[in-house]
């Protein structure tokens, strides 16, 4: 995952000319051309809330000049959790049911899936640097909507195999759970955030996702539109800028009872 496209062609090109320095100007002409068209040199920074993410599970760069920026996991948490597995040294015991709890987490990042075939944990998804709100918003979807400081999937409020009511039991003490595939959040989670302003991760439009409160104003905010974002200041910037917040609201379930806080419904505020 780290083998991220770090362009070298400017160092390539030198070499190339040194080599090659009884070549024809037909060749010097070419490579002059190459040189002045690249288009992968980066000039652009990454935004200051991507050194929150643990470096350990998560590799992100700019590419396309600094225009967007590729946000990859290997999907695996940095956390203690049920589905670590009693053998690893993460794994923290719970009383929950865990009932139908199909695998634990395979520390190499594989799985097989429910047709029998082989599967990475690993993942990945490109936004703009500087991401616009939309015209129309966009409905969230199964699978991953994004990716966590700590590694681990982002999902929304649904669950595969049925309704979240009916997954809750499963759901670890940090609103996560593997239910069939790989290790992701539902809820808000608690190894990240509780009931504080912490950054919990980026989702795919490009914005960033923070706990229940806000860092401008130190409380839960109170204008939150209906996707749990707004504008502020954040603890990582110093002017205004749409992000989202994991909504104040107190999801419950039939099935255990009050759980938690869900992480995010959606839909999305901005480009796809």
């Amino acid at each position: 995952m780290k083998n991220h496209p770090i362009k070298l062609t400017s160092i390539f090109l030198v070499s190339t000319m040194l080599f090659m320095n009884c070549a024809s100007n037909d060749i010097a002409e070419v490579v002059e051309e190459e040189e002045v068209n690249e288009s992968e040199v980066i000039t652009g920074e990454l935004h200051a809330a991507f050194a929150a993410f643990d470096t350990e599970e998560t590799d992100i760069y700019l590419i396309n000049g600094g225009a967007d920026v590729t946000i990859e996991t290997t999907g695996l948490p940095n956390h203690e959790t049920f589905y670590w597995g009693s053998n690893h040294e993460l794994y923290r015991a719970e009383s929950g049911s865990f009932a139908g709890t199909p695998s634990t987490i395979n520390p190499n990042g594989t799985y097989t899936d429910m047709r029998g075939e082989a599967r990475t944990y690993d993942d990945s998804f490109t936004v703009a640097t500087n991401p616009t709100l939309a015209n129309n918003t966009t409905s969230t979807s199964m699978g991953l909507i994004g990716i966590a400081v700590s590694g681990a999937a982002i999902y929304n409020d649904q669950e595969g195999s049925g309704s979240l009511d009916e997954a809750a039991a499963t759901l670890d003490w940090t609103g996560g759970h593997i239910g069939p595939d790989v290790y992701h959040y539902h809820l808000e989670p608690h190894a990240i955030t509780n009931d504080d302003e912490d950054l919990v991760g980026i989702l795919k439009d490009g914005f960033f996702i923070y706990g229940r409160k806000c860092n401008s104003t130190g409380g839960y905010p109170t204008d939150l539109d209906s996707s749990g974002g707004h504008s502020s200041t954040t603890q990582h910037t110093t002017s205004s800028e749409y992000h989202y917040h994991i909504i104040n609201e107190m999801y419950s379930t039939t099935s255990a009872g009050d759980v938690g806080y869900i992480l995010f419904a959606g839909p999305y505020k901005g480009s796809l």
